[in-house]
């Protein structure tokens, strides 16, 4: 090939999609346990944060839109692990709480960032590297302009 910049090899993107297979990888059995998919354990981590969330704050924590984030609430509603409510000031917005089953699965789900952890990290020092590295990237491609978006 002349033209290395085209080697998937090379290809960063690639990299972290792999990185993301393999990580969900490690979380599937560890989720499983806990009755979980990825994606609802991402909503339970928000919402074990702030207790009960509107469906919007939600979607924007995990930056997902709301043709995503409603059916996953319905879900976990449907595993006794959260509860709706229409919002009394507004009948249009919807609030999501934990349920007193969604606050035990916390204590269950205490290990598997841990766990999760020792597979692919070496220290604390290295995960606040790459934390910082991970932001970093994410940052400056959500603030900028590549040259084909013009």
């Amino acid at each position: 090939m002349s033209v290395p910049e085209l080697l998937l090899s090379n290809q960063l993107c690639f990299l972290v999609h792999r990185l993301d297979r393999a990580i969900n990888a490690r979380y599937r059995p560890l989720l499983g346990e806990l009755g979980l998919t990825y994606p609802q354990y991402l909503a339970m981590l928000a919402l074990w944060e702030h207790e009960e969330l509107g469906i919007g704050d939600l979607c924007a924590l995990l930056d997902l839109d709301t043709g995503t984030v409603s059916p996953l609430v319905k879900r976990l509603e449907a595993s006794g692990l959260v509860e709706r409510k229409r919002r009394a000031d507004d009948e249009r917005a919807v609030s999501v709480r934990l349920t007193a089953a969604g606050r035990v699965l916390e204590k269950r789900a205490k290990g598997v960032p841990g766990t999760l952890a020792s597979c692919i990290l070496s220290s604390a020092a290295e995960y606040e590297s790459l934390k910082g590295t991970f932001s970093t990237l994410i940052e400056r491609l959500e603030s900028s302009r590549c040259a084909d978006q013009d």
